[in-house]
């Protein structure tokens, strides 16, 4: 589980930095509730998308993003990361 929030707080730290902070929670909030199906496509485009990212920290994040609570925690890390800016 600790290593599950490390793997969230780095995401949410890249987010942050890029300044994607507002428009990412607004897709994270609406699609919460759908997060399973999303991670599956993520598992879908999988093969395409890891010619680009690297194929284990890919699959971990669609994993992940199965669990709503996970979502959760992203959103609440995201905030707390963007207020600190």
């Amino acid at each position: 589980m600790i290593k599950d929030q490390n793997i969230i707080s780095t995401f949410a730290k890249e987010i942050v930095e890029r300044g994607m902070s507002v428009p990412a929670i607004f897709f994270l909030e609406s699609t919460k509730y759908i997060s399973f199906i999303g991670s599956q496509f993520l598992v879908f485009l999988g093969p395409l998308a890891t010619c680009f990212i690297n194929n284990k920290k890919y699959y971990n994040l669609a994993e992940l993003l199965e669990d709503r609570t996970n979502i959760e925690f992203l959103i609440n890390e995201i905030e707390r990361l963007s207020i600190k800016n």
